[in-house]
């Protein structure tokens, strides 16, 4: 696998933990903003709020909706399944902002991801992070976790014009960092988004199956791992 020389790196739980710690600052958000008021059990909230989160950025990565519906329709969502609440689209945004500023600080990351962007830095690897995050959010959140240092170049979606998995992405990506397809791999957790994206644009793929080990692709990926450590042993 010597042949690689830039590594396109997706962000959200692929290194760093978003699902802990979304899981962390929602409790808190829940805490902080009372509502407690509208919910007699608190898990019937967070509940529909990951099931909202996951149709919502599903929908979002296709370019079906924007960033501005997603915000405000991923607390939309769940807040009516309470009692007593009328969750207009001015309070859904007062509880995005407070959600995302509690997110941001967290620095919790995946199981060998400080090690093994190490491990790639002395390598001689450049690397790229690529991202269908909020601009705003996801420096934030690099800072928090102290990543930041190990990357060459930050695309992210807005930045594109497009999210992961549209190829009009990965051609920026390939164009901003001056990158070859031939000599490029993409790192991702998600299939759909980070791997099959990049195989349409030609790029070489491995799959981090974070969420099912026995996860069969339906498209032949180039390398496969369990874990993130796994990676070493290939690059």
């Amino acid at each position: 696998m010597n042949k690689y020389t830039d590594l396109f790196i997706d962000f959200d739980d692929t290194l760093y933990d978003t699902r802990g710690n979304s899981v962390i600052a929602l409790r808190e958000l829940f805490e902080q903003s009372l509502l407690s008021r509208y919910f007699v059990d608190p898990e019937v909230f967070y509940k529909a709020y990951w099931e909202a989160n996951v149709y919502l950025w599903g929908l979002y990565a296709k370019g079906e909706i924007t960033r501005d519906y997603l915000i405000v329709e991923r607390f939309r969502m769940p807040l009516s399944k309470g009692v007593g609440i009328d969750p207009t689209r001015e309070y859904c945004l007062e509880l995005s902002d407070r959600f995302l500023e509690l997110c941001s600080c967290k620095s919790g990351l995946i199981e060998g991801a400080r090690d093994l962007l190490v491990y790639l830095k002395g390598k001689g690897y450049r690397m790229h992070l690529c991202s269908n995050g909020f601009h705003e959010v996801q420096y934030k959140k690099l800072k928090s976790c102290g990543l930041g240092e190990f990357f060459d170049t930050i695309i992210l979606s807005e930045d594109a014009g497009a999210n992961k998995p549209s190829k009009q992405f990965f051609d920026y990506a390939l164009q901003k960092t001056n990158a070859s397809i031939a000599t490029t791999l993409m790192i991702g957790d998600n299939y759909s988004t980070d791997i099959e994206g990049a195989m349409n644009a030609g790029i070489d793929t491995l799959l981090f199956k974070r969420w099912d080990p026995t996860f069969q692709p339906p498209r032949p990926v180039n390398y496969a791992v369990n874990s993130l450590r796994e990676i070493m042993t290939l690059l």
